[in-house]
């Protein structure tokens, strides 16, 4: 790896830990200067490491760097003395403790992450503002990948994160600590921010990168933690970790030798991972404990029957019609109506498949999405509709994320 795929690697991977280690020392009314922070040291790196070669451990030397660039603006502030005190003891051994080849100081850097996940989902907060600033904030995230991802549009997207950044410099919750209420009234809300930075990993809406095994990766480990927590070990938490193991296990076999994206009927489950597949049944048997549905129950017992089944042909396509009946109960949305048509036309024929999906007039921000548009056209060439597919092929591939998801509908559609 070069020094600058390096950092784009400690970009990703720690920008959000670096953020939250420091907002736990300092307090989420200094998010400004914190993140002004963390640029400085992410630019530095990128000029000293090229020259010099990487250090011994980055992560430390990343931690140094920003932390001495946030006790300069501090210090410009003037009345910070005594958060100074506290702030500037602990610098040595902590910066010699953050090693991403220390379990340990892994732990602690992902605790410190989901507290400002709790933190970011103010319940003051429209879920949408939050899920815009933990991505940006935490995940380290482009504008243009939230807005993808969100279906929104960026200026909408700038609205929303600076709305947060407002409201969540206005309080202590990082240095008062969180209470259990907390950690219950906003458990759905990280629990979607959670699922959508996996999400993001399985298919990327970033133009140069399909799939981002890492953003998974990161994904589980968080909700692994909530699934441990004794305030969030719930089984919405327990089914979520299931669903995402249950995914995790098929990516590999996502991409041809060339990297190609492949469809789930082309894939070749020799290579599905078996202990992951394992951990995620596990997972959602031990999610049936509780009296509580959620729609993560719903889809992992829909990526199960994916998992369990021999070959595509003989996926039992009934128990997937059954869960997409009830995910869309329990969680109404769009796209579980077009994910249900795709079933049906597997089930029954495509004829029924399309029947349904007109069936529901999607609302207009699916209309101008590729997901929307790709199913519509399938649907109609299955039908042997080829020429009033024609426009929606044409949006499907106009309006795709990626030249690897563009190049999968191109070979799907056109073939």
């Amino acid at each position: 790896m070069s020094e600058p795929q390096l950092v784009e690697h400690f970009f990703r991977h720690e920008y959000g830990r670096l953020v939250a280690v420091l907002l736990r020392r300092v307090g989420a009314e200094h998010l400004d200067q914190v993140e002004d922070a963390v640029q400085v040291a992410l630019v530095q790196a990128l000029e000293s490491w090229v020259l010099r070669g990487t250090p011994k451990n980055p992560s430390a030397w990343l931690y140094r760097v920003a932390h001495n660039s946030l006790i300069g603006a501090l210090r410009q502030q003037g009345n910070q003395q005594r958060l100074l005190d506290q702030f500037l003891a602990p610098v040595e051994s902590e910066a010699s403790a953050i090693t991403t080849d220390d379990q340990q100081a892994q732990e602690r850097g992902d605790e410190d992450m989901l507290c400002m996940l709790f933190v970011s989902c103010d319940k003051d907060l429209p879920l949408e503002s939050s899920l815009v600033f933990a991505l940006k904030t935490l995940c380290g995230f482009s504008v243009p990948e939230i807005a993808q991802r969100l279906l929104k549009t960026e200026a909408n997207v700038y609205k929303r994160l600076s709305r947060a950044r407002q409201r969540l410099g206005q309080h202590r919750e990082l240095r008062d600590g969180l209470t259990a209420e907390h950690y219950s009234d906003r458990l759905p809300a990280v629990q979607q921010v959670i699922y959508a930075l996996f999400s993001e990993g399985y298919l990327s809406s970033h133009p140069d990168s399909a799939i981002r095994a890492e953003l998974c990766d990161e994904a589980i480990r968080l909700a692994k933690m909530l699934s441990e927590h004794p305030a969030t070990q719930t089984p919405d938490s327990l089914a979520l970790l299931a669903l995402m193991h249950l995914h995790r296990a098929r990516l590999s076999a996502r991409c041809s030798d060339d990297g190609a994206l492949l469809l789930l009927e082309e894939q070749d489950r020799q290579h599905w991972d078996k202990y992951r597949i394992a951990q995620g049944l596990q997972y959602l048997a031990a999610s049936a404990s509780g009296s509580s549905l959620s729609r993560y129950h719903a889809e992992a017992a829909i990526a199960a029957e994916h998992c369990l089944a021999p070959s595509f042909e003989q996926t039992r396509w009934d128990r997937i019609v059954e869960n997409y009946e009830l995910l869309n109960h329990v969680a109404p949305s769009a796209l579980h109506q077009i994910n249900q048509a795709l079933a049906l036309a597997e089930r029954d024929n495509p004829a029924v498949g399309l029947a349904h999906l007109e069936a529901h007039e999607p609302p207009s921000w699916l209309q101008q999405s590729y997901q929307w548009a790709a199913v519509k056209a399938d649907l109609l060439l299955r039908t042997g509709e080829a020429e009033q597919a024609k426009p929606y092929i044409q949006q499907a591939l106009e309006n795709a994320p990626s030249k690897a998801v563009r190049q999968l509908l191109n070979r799907r559609l056109q073939s």
